[in-house]
């Protein structure tokens, strides 16, 4: 990171091609908003009090989506270029000297280590700054670059407004720059809006830096990809993919093992353990961490989940909002949904659905079961069928189960309810009082045997036929 660098990102603008309600940099590829893609890499080279994300349609939504706090925010009322739209930056500009690193926010691809490449370009003795440039198959509707004879940019000629020729040119502006702070701030109230559209480029400040004696260099980025902007719903998706691709890389390369990675769907902010196995179509969204030597079976889904470490997920687990401790295993088809606990060396089996409950230590829920609003002890034996009755209609109870306690099959506890430690329950009952530690609870009519009824029944309706 370097603190002499400012960097502004535009993000104002609606999108228009996106044929969407929302402004576009709030469109999400790779688990995360455009904008915060763009703010992720900035991050790498400059602190977040000299990032100014300038704003405009649908402002404050764009600055409540934004997760890194201390980034600086102008707002651009009215769309005037993008020459217009830094100018509204510089009353956020903590400092206008240094570098000044200007970026789209519709940019997702673009690497930190590009912008350490195009910064240390930019620092060259006698240079305004520079710019990245790529070349593309079909340049249509770029702005294309004249080279002079130092291989500097002479201009940067907009699509409608090049000769036959200069049509033909296939290397591109993208529109990343980066320029000396000083010369930039100086210089910048000499662009004009005498053009078609009555705007203000900030490609005009190549020809005025270079007229002041401040060339701006080119540097050419073989990947055209990274340089990437959105303006399309099928953009977004090439990107979307790029993104998880480049993430699940990163993964296997820090020691993780992705068995199918094209099923997978992992998010920006992910972390995933040394010696993990994920196993196909899995998806790891939001804030998830996962814990080392854990395997994820095929088809799990983990929202924003904090998975400890030797912890065994089965096949289709969905989790959201929780947390598992270490050596536990989860699944075949269980559900936790927000605000699940389940602490060391539990057991969650198949078709178990927790809510809003802690999982003490060691304790184990096997099957068939739902838990919600719960906080369980440890080494607790949950039998199949057992629900926690929460809700009364108006309002949710919780049920407190303390430690060592083993609950029958099929038991209905009916919130409040509290059972205390090393107490029993017995099969099929319904609980409806609190029941004593070391006690033995039993909530169910006595069974009644009505000899020969069922071969009088069968005579009955054989009568009646």
């Amino acid at each position: 990171m370097n603190k002499n660098v400012t960097v502004v990102i535009l993000a104002a603008g609606l999108g228009t091609r996106m044929k969407s309600k929302r402004a576009k940099v709030l469109h999400e590829a790779g688990g995360d908003t455009l904008l915060n893609h763009v703010i992720r890499a900035a991050l790498q080279v400059a602190p977040a009090e000299r990032i100014v994300a300038v704003v405009g349609y649908q402002a404050e939504e764009v600055r409540k989506s934004v997760r890194f706090s201390g980034v600086r925010f102008a707002e651009q009322a009215e769309q005037k270029g993008t020459g217009h739209a830094v100018l509204c930056a510089r009353s956020s500009v903590e400092t206008q000297q240094g570098q000044l690193l200007i970026l789209n926010g519709d940019g997702p691809l673009l690497r930190a280590s590009t912008l350490e490449k195009l910064l240390e370009s930019a620092s060259e003795p006698g240079l305004g700054g520079a710019i990245l440039t790529t070349e593309v198959a079909d340049p249509t509707g770029y702005g294309r670059i004249l080279r002079n004879a130092q291989g500097n940019i002479a201009a940067i000629v907009e699509q409608k407004v090049a000769t036959a020729d200069q049509q033909k040119i296939r290397e591109i502006n993208p529109g990343v720059y980066c320029f000396q702070a000083g010369a930039f701030w100086r210089h910048i109230g000499e662009v004009t809006a005498n053009n078609p559209a009555n705007e203000y480029y900030l490609t005009d400040m190549i020809e005025i830096l270079t007229g002041h004696g401040h060339p701006v260099k080119p540097v050419l980025i073989a990947d055209e990809t990274e340089l990437l902007g959105i303006n399309t719903r099928v953009e977004l998706a090439v990107a979307d993919k790029i993104l998880r691709t480049r993430k699940t890389s990163e993964l296997m390369l820090a020691g993780v093992t992705i068995e199918s990675p094209e099923t997978v769907t992992i998010d920006a902010d992910v972390e995933v353990g040394t010696d993990t196995v994920v196993e196909a179509n899995v998806q790891l969204r939001g804030r998830t961490r996962i814990g080392s030597e854990c395997r994820i079976g095929t088809g799990s889904v983990f929202w924003n989940c904090e998975i400890g470490d030797r912890v065994m997920i089965l096949p289709y687990v969905v989790a959201e909002s929780s947390s598992v401790g270490r050596a536990a295993s989860i699944g075949p088809f269980s559900r936790l949904r927000a605000g699940v606990n389940a602490e060391e060396a539990t057991h969650i089996g198949n078709f178990v659905e927790l809510k809003n409950t802690r999982l003490g230590a060691g304790s184990k829920a096997s099957h068939l079961t739902y838990l919600g609003d719960s906080t369980i002890g440890a080494t607790v034996n949950v039998g199949a069928g057992t629900i926690t009755c929460n809700y009364d209609g108006h309002k949710k109870h919780r049920t407190d189960i303390e430690d060592n306690v083993f609950v029958g099959s099929n038991s209905t506890l009916v919130a409040p309810v509290r059972i205390g430690e090393g107490a029993f329950i017995a099969a099929g009952s319904v609980i409806t009082n609190n029941v004593e530690s070391d006690s033995l609870a039993i909530g169910r009519a006595r069974q009644t045997d009505k000899s020969g009824w069922a071969a009088k029944r069968r005579e009955i309706a054989k009568r009646e036929e």
